[in-house]
């Protein structure tokens, strides 16, 4: 299942043992899928071609998953 995350709401010390980034860092494998992060979530609210291209990386993401299993995290747009 891929675990969505706001860059809004990803404020936490990557330093801390329970932050996504330490998470991340030390139980990302080969299988593992990736975070996706919204690079701007308040912009795919009102900007509805940043929307459009955030839902064409979120398709082409998930049509091509085993591309990219084993990356930690990947942005959109």
């Amino acid at each position: 299942m891929l675990f969505l995350q706001t860059q809004k709401l990803f404020q936490r010390s990557h330093k801390r043992e329970d932050s996504l980034e330490q998470v991340m860092r030390e139980e990302n494998s080969p299988t593992s899928l990736p975070v996706v992060t919204i690079g701007n979530a308040d912009r795919v609210l009102t900007d509805s071609i940043y929307r459009e291209r955030c839902v064409d990386r979120l398709v082409e993401i998930v049509i091509y998953i085993s591309n990219y299993t084993g990356t930690s995290r990947v942005f959109i747009p």
